[in-house]
């Protein structure tokens, strides 16, 4: 584009092609000269679209196509071309993209497709390998970089793809012989006879006569590998190990666990038999005896694993049934489980506790779980609160103690703080007494007072459960609750009217105010009446405004007549003016 003009002192005016709407004067930062491209002359001239080209369909016709790009439009790249319409002119031309690459229908249908893939209605997208993906992934993760230049969907991107093919996890191949002599070699290990190492780094154990002077017992040579290993197949201690052996060990102690079992079995079975003819005497089993000792013959197998599940465990050496322990009972039902509820006790998976009771109306008898504030506030669970409590006020105090880290210490400092209290409480008592004397020890009390009821109610059942009893209070924050001042029996903010906080016994919007109960509200109510009536009284008595008469002030170009001016006040003023001048001058 030619120069036509400078426009201060770092801008130019350019001429613009007609289709091309920009402003024509650019910084000249952002000009820059033109050469011919003398040895590639295709460079001078724009890019144009392949002859395949899909272009949309539309009433105008295309007389060329200018120039190409590639866009990033939904994270997916669009090719779209710059097209010159037939019959319009140069300001017309447009940037256009292909029939098929983006239109609404093609996104609407991709969309309900992946909908479809999600829902397991449609299969599962496959890769360049034959594999599936998973439609659940993100799209961020799914879609790869653009200048990987991936014609088909495939999560290669994700892995390791710039790693060094020279990395292995490979390791030597342990104990692998190569070949065995028959004499003793020059230059071989003067102690076993191999030739792949000295004799300073045999590993054999010292010969009386090393192979050098039998000529026997040649040991042969050993596997020499070259490795290369990366960083974390040199730090891998289990690199290279043989699953294998690992499997032969676990068949080995499962076999000694077997052999275990059946010899104390044995051994059971003898001392029983022993103990019944003993008790005989005779050496005759009497038939209760008899079957005391077939039922402990019993196949106890089923009795002592009924926790285990036999499962096909896959190994590398082909598979090998072994042996997987259950963690619980299948018969028990989950604690979140018991009530599905939405609205009954809630359960923190994190911590995986449950604590308000899941099923409060139900039978105390049939109910097996009933929160785990149950056992938190009963039994010994109870007595380990107090003592944690116990450690963390000692702590704070100073003393050197830690349930976790010395729990023997801790209680045995709380067992000798609760001995030392008990100890301080009896003295006091005794200390009590001798001063004031004790007159339930002097008088002895009436029957019907000691064996008499009290006015707590305790209801058990036959199994000895409480079935009703006083309802236990509701817990109570640190702070003030339920006080009330200045003779208000409500607090301040339970009542609410025209944007303002109030109390609700007497209805005033003012905090810290004295309580007037109900003579309060009809005397403001009665206030309030009283100022709208008098409101209505002045609205209705209030005279009507009398018309006046403007006056028309003259103005520049109007019509109306110029003022007429008073002429001893107009000498008047102008003499102050004078001295008000004079007074400056002097000054």
């Amino acid at each position: 584009m030619p120069i036509i003009a400078k426009v201060g002192r770092a801008s130019y005016k350019v001429v613009t092609l007609g289709w091309i709407r920009v402003h024509p004067v650019f910084q000249v930062s952002n000009l820059k000269p033109y050469y011919v491209d003398k040895e590639d002359p295709a460079h001078n001239t724009p890019a144009r679209a392949k002859d395949k080209t899909k272009l949309p369909k539309t009433t105008k016709e295309v007389e060329e196509i200018l120039a190409e790009r590639t866009r990033s439009v939904h994270r997916q790249l669009v090719p779209e071309y710059l097209i010159k319409w037939k019959g319009l002119g140069e300001e017309e031309t447009s940037w256009e993209n292909e029939e098929d690459s983006n239109s609404r229908k093609d996104r609407r249908k991709k969309r309900e497709l992946e909908e479809a893939r999600k829902a397991g209605l449609a299969p599962a997208e496959v890769d360049e390998y034959g594999k599936e993906i998973n439609p659940h992934i993100p799209q961020y993760m799914s879609s790869a970089p653009w200048y990987l230049k991936l014609e088909k969907p495939s999560l290669t991107h994700q892995k390791n793809w710039k790693s060094d093919p020279k990395d292995t996890k490979a390791c030597y191949d342990r104990g692998a012989k190569t070949f065995q002599a028959d004499k003793y070699r020059k230059g071989a290990c003067e102690n076993c006879g191999a030739i792949t190492h000295d004799v300073k780094f045999c590993i054999e154990r010292p010969r009386k006569k090393g192979a050098k002077l039998t000529n026997m017992h040649i040991a042969p040579d050993e596997k020499i590998e070259k490795v290369e290993l990366d960083y974390d197949g040199k730090h891998d201690r289990w690199n290279g190990y043989d699953t294998a052996n690992h499997s032969r060990v676990m068949d080995r102690h499962e076999a000694m666990c077997g052999a275990r079992r059946k010899y104390l079995k044995e051994q059971r079975h003898k001392r029983l038999e022993e103990k019944n003819n003993k008790q005989n005497g005779e050496g005759e089993v009497s038939d209760e005896d008899a079957l005391e000792v077939d039922e402990a013959k019993i196949d106890e197998s089923k009795q002592m694993d009924f926790a285990k599940v036999e499962k096909r465990v896959r190994t590398t050496s082909g598979g090998s049934t072994g042996t997987v322990r259950n963690l619980r009972i299948r018969e028990d039902t989950a604690k979140y489980l018991s009530n599905i509820n939405e609205n009954s006790a809630y359960y923190d998976p994190k911590t995986r506790s449950m604590r308000e009771d899941p099923l409060p109306d139900a039978d105390q008898d049939e109910k097996f779980y009933g929160g785990d504030n149950q056992y938190r506030e009963s039994g010994q669970a109870l007595e380990f609160k107090q003592l944690n409590i116990h450690a963390r006020e000692a702590f704070e105090k100073g003393q050197d103690i830690h349930v976790q880290a010395a729990p023997s210490q801790a209680e045995l400092l709380y067992k000798n703080y609760k001995d030392s209290t008990e100890k301080l409480k009896s003295q006091m008592k005794e200390t009590i007494m001798e001063k004031y004397g004790n007159a339930a020890c002097e008088e002895e009390l009436p029957r019907e007072l000691l064996l008499g009821q009290s006015e707590r109610q305790i209801e058990y059942n036959r199994a000895g459960r409480i079935i009703k009893a006083l309802e236990t209070s509701l817990p109570k924050s640190k702070y003030e609750e339920d006080v009330y001042i200045n003779n208000h029996t409500s607090i301040w903010g339970s009542w609410w009217k025209d944007h303002q906080w109030g109390y609700k016994c007497c209805k005033q919007t003012i905090l810290n105010s004295y309580c007037t109960g109900a003579v309060g509200i009809e005397a403001a109510e009665a206030a309030i009446d009283l100022m709208n009536t008098n409101i209505d009284r002045k609205v209705a008595c209030e005279d009507t405004p009398v018309l006046t008469e403007e006056k028309m002030l003259t103005t520049w170009g109007t019509d109306v007549p110029d003022l007429v001016l008073d002429q001893k006040k107009l000498v008047e003023a102008l003499k102050k003016v004078n001295l008000y001048r004079l007074n400056l001058l002097l000054e």
